[in-house]
């Protein structure tokens, strides 16, 4: 949308752009998205194959509705990069119309309804993944134990074909609860922690990513590699990340300190689930999250704590994608108290005192 106001200057363009930025970001997720593959076999691959094209369509289809140009919005990169970053969020043997429908929802009702890149208040893939696992809550909980591909163990190509368009396949057989699902149910039967967590799930596990969850969120260590990738092409800055994971990691060591059979401990919560996603590549969405630093610290210590009550006192065990809609919706307050300083003004707004050569002062 053309804005016809000209603001005052003065103008800086530091050259970044929209499609820049998309680039960068690509394969900063193609590590994890890569290895998800590789431990969820083809249905995985399809699953993401569909909610990228449904993405890109989408975007193509309200445009034309909209009047606006197609190319040059559908090329930026957005819509595959938000279509990317559901798919990632989601079981990777999910049925095709989930991706499908999750991507329609991410583009039109969360971005294009309310003008397109740039003026969405909540992150698309987010309210994407919110509204299917409200709505359809089986398929959005059921997950598989890793089928590493050309193991023998998964389906074939073809096979595959059956899972993610067809009947599901055998999905009991190979179905398996998530690391932070299995020890929330756990320890709401009354279980202590210690045997709550026995078996592979171990740090060790979590870290390189062997075990239940979503396509792209089990693997700390390579998600981890590719949010330090966008922290050195400054892409994103420290602010959220840091603030998200230490206000999270000190609230679950102070709640283990006080009770280790009721509470999982930091480790725990850092490398299960989608925390280092959320951190690096979610949470720290340009659009939809503060404009000042200190504007994110607060924003990414505000995911630390939702996150951290949601996994531990409310009925989902992951709590990622509700911690970070309720923090966009707070963007616009925490950006009206912590303006950024304009120039030739002090952070109240007040015309800067300057003195002319003469050592007059004047009011800038």
């Amino acid at each position: 949308m053309k804005n016809p106001i000209p603001h005052p200057g003065p103008h800086a363009h530091a050259g970044n752009t929209v499609r820049r930025t998309m680039v960068l970001v690509m394969p900063a997720l193609l590590p994890a998205t890569v290895y998800g593959v590789l431990l969820f076999g083809w249905p995985a691959l399809y699953l993401l194959l569909v909610t990228v094209a449904s993405a890109l369509v989408a975007e193509a289809v309200s445009l034309r509705i909209a009047g606006r140009p197609v190319m040059p919005f559908v090329t930026d990169g957005s819509a595959l990069l938000t279509g990317w970053l559901l798919a990632l969020t989601l079981p990777p043997w999910a049925p095709w119309w989930i991706g499908v429908a999750g991507a329609i929802i991410a583009i039109v009702p969360a971005k294009q309804v309310f003008g397109g890149i740039g003026q969405n208040p909540f992150n698309p893939a987010m309210v994407a993944r919110v509204a299917l696992l409200i709505s359809f809550p089986l398929e959005m909980t059921t997950f598989v134990a890793p089928q590493p591909l050309w193991s023998g163990q998964g389906p074939g190509l073809l096979a595959a074909l059956d899972v993610t368009f067809g009947s599901g396949g055998s999905l009991d057989a190979v179905s398996s609860a998530t690391v932070l699902g299995h020890v929330k149910t756990e320890l709401g039967r009354g279980v202590a922690l210690d045997a709550a967590q026995a078996g592979t799930w171990g740090a060790g596990a979590l870290a390189l990513g062997g075990v239940a969850g979503s396509l792209g969120e089990t693997s700390a260590l390579l998600i981890l590699a590719g949010g330090l990738f966008l922290l050195v092409r400054r892409v994103i800055s420290w602010h959220i990340p840091v603030a998200m994971l230490a206000t999270l990691a000190l609230l679950a060591a102070v709640a283990h300190g006080l009770a280790p059979d009721r509470f999982a401990g930091a480790g725990h919560h850092l490398l299960a689930g989608a925390t280092l996603l959320g951190a690096f590549f979610i949470a720290t969405d340009l659009v939809t999250s503060p404009v000042t630093r200190r504007g994110q610290i607060i924003y990414g210590a505000g995911c630390g704590l939702l996150v951290f009550v949601i996994r531990t006192w409310a009925g989902y065990p992951e709590g990622m994608a509700f911690a970070v809609m309720l923090m966009n919706s707070m963007t616009p307050l925490i950006d009206h108290y912590l303006r950024p300083r304009i120039y030739g003004r002090d952070r109240r707004g007040e015309p800067l005192v300057v003195a002319d050569a003469a050592g007059r002062a004047s009011h800038d």
